[in-house]
């Protein structure tokens, strides 16, 4: 533990080289590394907030690598936003961060950067390593917000506002609202080997990690992502949660449908080689006729898409829901029918049976009862850590 703090106070103490007019283009790379992305969470469209404000934003890395560098959205902004100051670190503990590790990030060369409504950026590389499974905080100084701002609101860890331009700080007395939504921030990509790749998980609130404890990275993809460093033979290391809570497969709602979101939440991350869907269980409960033809349709869009673009899809079946509030026996039909058509269509390059590891042996509609966060559609911690450990981390390849 030691070791890896020491290696990464010494890469974010690197002094800051600047790359100019990068923020809309791919950074010149050796011939052997390429970009990809160590972490994301999907942005939606939020209430309007404070028009001047400092945002601390914790996050998780997966894979490694060198030359970080953030994208921030204004997706769903009706008005420009001016980001001021921009900074990233790493945690010590709370607000806090390890002291040194603070490092001013740059958009074009520029330490400011005014992003128009619907567009994203990225930053520019900050040199030095960043190490995988580490606490990054990306702090924020943010001006001129008007109407919705664009952001994350599941995000099932603990981040800190405050007034004013606190950017710069180490410390964390003057960072005194804590929040649990990420604002902005969409996306954190690192530099890497060429043979490594990333694979994105693209779902709803159970992706997302509803139920699962907060602070402590127990979402499915969490679990995902330390088998995957851990496994010495595998060279996808990257792992992207795209998971939005109340997202269906077809239509808008709890935001943007999978369909609708899937070029920015998928196709523009970098290093993506792989991409992994489990959702479709709130097409089939909002009682709205979806058929299983509907959503195997939306299924067949999404795979085609990501074959057009040279990335492999596995699919997972939906899990049991007996027991929830919107359960019914016409639901479950659609459900089994489109489980039976996840297994044996042929559509998918590899699939994961969520649903036989999860639900009750003795009452096949249910969840475990082990594994039941306790409104019977949103696995807890250890029903997490199963659907984790049913992923066959070779199939993740596709066979490539």
């Amino acid at each position: 533990m030691a070791s890896t703090i020491a290696a990464l106070l010494t890469a974010l103490c690197v002094p800051l080289v600047v790359h100019a007019a990068r923020t809309r283009h791919e950074p010149a790379t050796a011939a052997n590394q390429h970009f990809a992305v160590t972490w994301a969470a999907s942005a939606d469209r939020l209430k309007a907030g404070p028009a001047e404000r400092s945002y601390r934003l914790v996050v998780r890395t997966s894979v490694g690598g060198n030359a970080l560098r953030i994208r921030l959205t204004n997706a769903f902004g009706d008005h420009p936003v001016t980001f001021a100051s921009a900074y990233a670190g790493l945690q010590r503990q709370g607000a806090e961060l390890i002291r040194g590790s603070n490092r001013r990030l740059t958009f074009g060369g520029q330490s400011s950067v005014t992003v128009p409504a619907g567009e994203t950026i990225l930053s520019d590389p900050l040199p030095g390593d960043v190490a995988a499974q580490s606490n990054l905080v990306v702090s924020l100084h943010v001006t001129g917000v008007q109407g919705p701002m664009t952001g994350h609101t599941l995000a099932m860890q603990t981040s800190y506002a405050t007034a004013g331009d606190h950017a710069a700080e180490e410390a964390a007395v003057n960072w005194t609202d804590a929040m649990s939504f990420w604002y902005w921030l969409d996306a954190v990509s690192v530099q890497t080997s060429t043979a490594i790749s990333s694979v994105v998980t693209l779902g709803d609130s159970i992706t997302d990690g509803w139920d699962s404890t907060t602070d402590l990275n127990r979402r499915w993809p969490d679990y995902l992502s330390r088998r995957l460093q851990a496994a010495t033979d595998s060279t996808v290391k990257g792992v992207a949660n795209e998971g939005i809570s109340g997202n269906k497969v077809l239509a808008d709602g709890g935001g943007e449908a999978a369909l609708h979101r899937f070029d920015r939440d998928v196709l523009a991350h970098p290093g993506v080689d792989t991409v992994f869907v489990h959702e479709g269980i709130n097409d089939i409960k909002a009682h709205t006729g979806v058929t299983v033809d509907d959503l195997t349709a939306g299924y067949r869009q999404l795979v085609d898409r990501a074959h057009a673009a040279g990335k492999c899809v596995v699919g997972a079946t939906l899990m049991a829901y007996k027991g929830w509030p919107e359960y019914d026996a016409v639901g479950e039909a659609v459900r089994q029918d489109v489980n039976d058509w996840i297994r044996h269509g042929g559509v998918f390059d590899a699939v994961v049976d969520f649903d036989k590891i999860t639900r009750n042996p003795y009452d096949p509609q249910a969840l475990l009862p082990l594994f039941d966060g306790g409104d019977h559609l949103h696995p807890n911690d250890n029903g997490m850590q199963a659907m984790a450990n049913a992923v066959d981390l070779a199939a993740l390849r596709c066979g490539g």
